[in-house]
């Protein structure tokens, strides 16, 4: 396993959760929920996050079908992604397979006792956290990072 900070983030039309884990890659934590319908602002905020963090890599949830497959909102994300990376470059940007990330964020927000109504303002977070921990624990079995790196093109 690497070490080192890393920064997850969960993409939506109107909201980006934002986790990170510690230089060990043990623990996975909230960072914020960044608004996501300015996307201008939005990478401004995320490459400020980066800053403060000082990650070794950024880690963006891919959303695919259950079947593996892409959808628009996998191109969507893509681009995102590309955007990010070329913003934060040379920091290396990391697409991860987010599948059933919000979904476990929200059972577990459920199962804390968190209704369902403010668990919107931190749901985002939390599927962050899931990709995060996801993405370590692959990484852990593996050896190899995890997903697919995202290219900088100019």
């Amino acid at each position: 396993m690497r070490r080192g900070r890393r920064i997850a983030v969960d993409v939506g039309d109107a909201r980006i959760g934002v986790a990170s884990c510690d230089p060990d890659g043990i623990l996975a934590t909230p960072v914020e929920t960044v608004p996501g319908r300015d996307v201008p602002a939005a990478h401004r905020r995320l490459r400020q996050i980066v800053e403060e963090y000082e990650p070794v890599e950024v880690l963006v949830g891919l959303p695919r079908s259950l079947s593996g497959g892409e959808g628009p909102a996998a191109a969507k994300v893509r681009l995102f992604a590309q955007e990010l990376a070329r913003g934060i470059a040379p920091l290396p940007v990391r697409l991860v397979d987010e599948r059933m990330s919000t979904v476990t964020a929200g059972q577990g927000l459920r199962a804390s006792g968190v209704k369902s109504k403010k668990g919107r303002s931190v749901i985002d977070q939390v599927a962050a956290v899931v990709i995060l921990q996801s993405a370590l624990e692959a990484e852990r079995v593996s050896g190899e990072p995890p997903g697919e790196g995202v290219e900088v093109v100019i």
